[in-house]
């Protein structure tokens, strides 16, 4: 519990970058910013939806929350009917790095500052991205993997990845991949898509022990699919240590409980209070940096 109870201490922001974005209208008496999220079918998301909530009230604005069920059709819709609802600004959590692109070029094309949570955007105006070092984070579990196992013990992977195509998914794999790809002692045995939901992580994960039991680690891109994924590993009485990313409430249990062995926590109502601080700026005419990465912790037992 040490660690876990570390993690609340955590409040750092690195800076990185900066660049110039100005809105065009003054907040208004009624001063409206939007934020679109991915799924609120996942804490994470709920807290960042939170953390949101908090700094728009603390500042004076209406925070109208929509939430895009995984769908980047329906994000697309959102990121519309707010641009209707006259909002000053747009925070974008988006489904797709890829999908979003048309979403952000509508906002763009009405002269909508966006930042996006999270998950960046290829392509379209982007004021700024607010998001853990998902790279870095995803190393970090790797060195921990390494740190418990020893650089010499032979073992096996198995890597549970996220939403295809969303920039999360991509640069935690790459970050993972880059500590121990070409190691003679690490084979990954599975590589396979959960879309960073528990109840997929539990079913892919039951799909993978049917065919191939000798697993000594399980790394899942959040911790819906690794808390689903740990549930399958111990009801088929397998030692494996689970890792997940994210920190949040139920991982933290199950890190406690021995269930899960770690997670890479990320401070998602910090990203959340940072979209509206970063929102009120533009509105107001001032500068705001372009990439504003929030501090990771391996939180373990």
């Amino acid at each position: 519990m040490k660690n876990v109870k570390r993690l609340l201490s955590i409040g750092l922001v690195t800076v990185m970058g900066m660049a110039s974005f100005v809105g065009c209208t003054k907040p208004s008496d009624d001063k409206k910013i939007g934020i679109v999220l991915s799924t609120l079918n996942n804490p994470f998301f709920v807290s960042m939806k939170d953390g949101a909530e908090k700094e728009a009230e603390k500042l004076g604005y209406k925070l109208i929350v929509l939430d895009s069920q995984n769908d980047s059709v329906k994000e697309k819709s959102n990121v519309e009917d707010l641009i209707q609802q006259g909002v000053t600004a747009l925070l974008i959590n988006p489904t797709d790095s890829d999908a979003v692109v048309q979403s952000v070029e509508v906002a763009n094309a009405k002269n909508i500052p966006v930042i996006t949570l999270d998950r960046k955007s290829n392509g379209g105006i982007v004021a700024s991205h607010i998001a853990s070092d998902n790279v870095k984070g995803g190393a970090m579990a790797a060195e921990f993997v390494l740190e418990k196992l020893g650089a010499t013990t032979n073992f096996n992977v198995v890597e549970l990845q996220g939403i295809p195509g969303a920039s999360a998914t991509r640069d935690r794999g790459e970050g993972f991949h880059s500590v121990l790809d070409g190691k003679s002692n690490v084979k990954f045995v599975a590589s396979q898509a959960a879309d960073f939901d528990r109840q997929k992580g539990l079913q892919v994960m039951e799909n993978i022990v049917q065919g191939n039991s000798d697993i000594q680690v399980v790394f899942a891109h959040n911790d819906e699919m690794a808390l689903g994924a740990a549930k399958a590993i111990i009801a088929s009485n397998i030692k494996a240590m689970v890792i997940g990313f994210d920190g949040n409430d139920d991982a933290l249990d199950a890190v406690e409980k021995g269930e899960m062995m770690a997670t890479v926590a990320q401070q998602p109502d910090l990203i959340g209070s940072l979209g509206v601080e970063l929102a009120s700026k533009i509105a107001n005419g001032e500068t705001v940096d372009k990439e504003i990465a929030a501090e990771l912790k391996i939180v373990s037992k």
